[in-house]
């Protein structure tokens, strides 16, 4: 099995960033050369009035500012030849499934409005969410219409024209699908499309985006036959026990953690630019859990937030530090050390030191496989601790300073005292 598939090491390549399609080629070579193996890319398609990315029109055209400068042949056959320029680079090409709604202004939308939820008086429903904190405030997404894939009248032909659409991604070349809003999708659909798409490429790969839903939702999406989940690890203080509560919960559902995303503030910005907090973030998704994703500018501490209707190429950042060396290190550990693979059994050690968070991590493959995985959470001061503070080490253990791996990265022997720079990550292992 390619690394790939159980090892997901995903760059987001944001096209409304990234711009022109044949310029997308660059950023595929940087993420290889730091060892990422899937290039995902939001939705391609036309967009409604609105401009959003995730506004889709029409499903057999390509947005246009996506397409190579004096191209006007908008059909999605554009895309072959940078999808196989990815593919060479040693990158799984991933897509967006939007499945839950379309623009507002499809064609979809008068040519099948059997698809589509209506309200009392007939009219096309828009999306909606409900603020947990405070039911009264009601986001309404006015360039949307949902789609009815439980109970359309229609719904043969509507899973039939998912299906062909899910054909066509994988004709192009896409390999991965990462699926909008996965849990609004009746699981049965996702049945239907997963094995579909297996039937051409049985190595497609499909990764739920299932933040904010229920347990039984995520434990529904993992019985429809989903690869890959998301998980929260992003939100962590390093002391609540939520996080390690729904790691345990879900540890036979393999997850992809990160540091920021496209619908996130950017960690560069929430930091107030401190390259170690970019450091130990980044780390920390990577020994967490299965897999991991970046969106384009991490590496460069790019401060100014994703937008899937504003954003353009000439937001395009000046690099605050480059963190490819460190990205590339981390990366190959991650898919050198089996320990490392995997969602692992985490459970946290209780220390005296407020300011120190140490997750033991054991393989579930190999419970005699573990190590310290130890964080300092303090993002402006040093931590001292004595090694005898950490509790039993493994047998025969080195230090890695995984913080600094593309300047250190070797192992250390054990001190009888160990410093924490701020925000550093360290792992006790045996050598």
């Amino acid at each position: 099995m390619h690394s790939s598939h159980h090892v997901p090491l995903i760059y987001n390549l944001f096209p409304r960033l990234a711009g022109p399609c044949d310029r997308w080629i660059s950023h595929a070579e940087r993420a290889a050369g730091m060892g990422f193996n899937w290039l995902f890319v939001n939705p391609i398609h036309l967009p409604g009035f609105s401009g959003s990315l995730y506004a889709i029109k029409e499903y057999d055209l390509l947005n246009p500012a996506f397409l190579p400068e004096g191209t006007q042949d908008q059909r999605l056959d554009v895309l072959r030849p940078t999808l196989q320029r990815i593919a060479q680079c040693g990158l799984a090409p991933m897509v967006d499934l939007v499945l839950n709604h379309t623009a507002i202004d499809s064609s979809l939308v008068t040519q099948h409005p059997d698809w589509y939820m209506r309200d009392g008086q007939g009219k096309v429903e828009n999306p909606y969410a409900v603020d947990p904190d405070d039911p009264s405030k009601k986001t309404v997404w006015g360039d949307l219409a949902e789609i009815d894939n439980r109970h359309s009248p229609d719904r043969e032909h509507l899973w039939e024209f998912w299906g062909q659409l899910v054909d066509r991604y994988l004709e192009l070349g896409f390999q991965g699908f990462r699926c909008d809003a996965a849990y609004k999708v009746p699981g049965e659909l996702w049945r239907f499309l997963i094995h579909r798409a297996q039937r051409v490429n049985p190595q497609a790969v499909f990764w739920a985006e299932n933040l904010g839903c229920t347990l039984e939702q995520t434990r529904a999406l993992g019985e429809a036959g989903f690869h890959f989940f998301c998980n929260s690890s992003k939100w962590w203080n390093f002391k609540d026990a939520w996080c390690l509560n729904q790691h345990r919960e879900f540890q036979a559902m393999p997850s992809i953690g990160f540091p920021e995303s496209h619908d996130t503030p950017r960690l560069a910005s929430e930091s107030g630019g401190n390259e170690a907090v970019q450091r130990q973030r980044y780390a920390f998704a990577a020994l967490f859990s299965t897999g991991l994703m970046i969106p384009m500018g991490y590496e460069f501490g790019f401060q100014q937030s994703l937008h899937v209707v504003e954003t353009t190429p000439d937001d395009w950042e000046s690099p605050r530090w480059d963190l490819q060396s460190f990205i590339r290190a981390v990366n190959h550990l991650k898919l050198e050390v089996p320990l490392w693979q995997g969602e692992g059994d985490l459970v946290q050690r209780s220390m005296a030191n407020p300011n120190l968070c140490v997750l033991e991590r054991r393989s579930l493959e190999n419970p005699h496989s573990w190590a310290l995985l130890c964080l300092n959470t303090n993002t402006q001061e040093t931590v001292e601790v004595a090694i005898d503070e950490l509790g039993t080490l493994p047998s025969s253990p080195g230090m890695w300073r995984v913080s600094s791996l593309d300047q250190h990265p070797d192992s250390h022997s054990i001190p009888e005292c160990v410093v924490f720079q701020p925000a550093e990550v360290i792992v006790i292992t045996a050598v």
